[in-house]
């Protein structure tokens, strides 16, 4: 009898814990926390009833549900390549890169079945509609033209479904391989041509280089031609001065002596006859010079017939 009251007390005591435990677990079910950059869709029986933003949040057990987590970060997407066909009837594959960001939880959740297929088909159907209109040579040459007019019409497309298309790349554009062999072809001969380009603008440049050596070595030499020059001249000019000036000095001492020559005869009391035999001796050293003709003064002339009379008069 008291085993099975002792067994009746542990099986309540442990229905109680199981009970507690399950209340437990029910509460705790019911708390929720959303995290940064995450939003919860929240159902009651079914229907929507909110969207839960960051932070702790309570719902009714086995009524209210979370029915979808959604990621509000930037998403990135790399479709695989799908082919086009261009205004020129060419072929290409072109794979895009989508980047989008979810907007409004509510309208991701219900809007579409699965928004991923929908933007992939979505990106390739606008892919081909613009290539559509472009010949090859402006698909090659206009990407940022495409991804433009790609991220307009995807994100008015997708705006229905909460989502926002931010940008849109095109990865590769891959064209037959044939046009690629020609491409490749192109492309070598606009390198050799601009590698001519080059080489003919680096031998224009020597030889404009060469050329302003030569005018300016040219311009060296007759500057300092001239300026030798003007150093002969100069030098030229001061032994010329020198000379004169020498010439000059000694025609001064030649006067300065005369000048002293007289006055000494003078205060020697020499008289008449003395100094015209001084003025004959003047004109004879004058008459050794080069000149050709002589002018003779009549003192002299006088002088001289004097001595003449003078010497006969001995001689007898």
């Amino acid at each position: 009898m008291l085993t099975m009251e002792i067994s009746e007390k542990l099986f309540g005591s442990i229905a109680i814990i199981a009970v507690v435990l399950v209340v437990l677990a029910i509460i705790v079910s019911c708390i929720k926390i959303v995290p940064q950059a995450t939003a919860f869709v929240v159902e009651r029986l079914g229907a929507y009833i909110g969207t839960w933003g960051v932070g702790l949040h309570f719902k009714l057990p086995f009524v209210d549900k979370v029915a979808r987590r959604v990621s509000l970060k930037e998403q990135v997407i790399d479709f695989k390549p799908q082919p086009v066909i261009t205004k020129d009837n060419v072929t290409m594959q072109i794979d895009t890169v989508v980047f989008f960001q979810i907007t409004d939880p509510k309208l991701y959740a219900y809007g579409v079945v699965n928004p991923i297929m929908a933007i992939e088909n979505l990106t390739a159907t606008t892919l081909r509609n613009i290539i559509g209109e472009l010949e090859l040579d402006q698909t090659l040459t206009s990407r940022e033209i495409i991804n433009t007019k790609m991220r307009t019409q995807l994100d008015v497309a997708t705006d229905p479904w909460g989502i926002k298309v931010n940008r849109v790349e095109l990865k590769n554009i891959i064209p037959p391989r044939e046009i690629q062999d020609s491409m490749e072809k192109q492309m070598k001969a606009e390198r050799e041509r601009r590698e001519k380009i080059l080489q003919a603008e680096g031998e224009k440049k020597s030889t404009i280089l060469v050329a302003e050596g030569h005018k300016e070595r040219a311009i060296l030499d007759a500057q300092a031609e001239k300026e030798a020059a003007i150093l002969r001249a100069e030098a030229k000019k001061e032994a010329m001065m020198r000379e004169a000036e020498g010439q000059a000095a000694a025609i001064l001492k030649v006067q300065q002596a005369n000048a002293e020559g007289i006055r000494l005869i003078k205060e020697a009391g020499a008289d008449q006859a003395v100094l015209q035999i001084k003025s004959l001796e003047a004109f004879a050293k004058a008459a050794e010079g080069q000149a050709t003709k002589i002018i003779i003064p009549s003192e002299i002339q006088g002088l001289a017939g004097a001595l003449t009379a003078l010497k006969e008069t001995v001689k007898d």
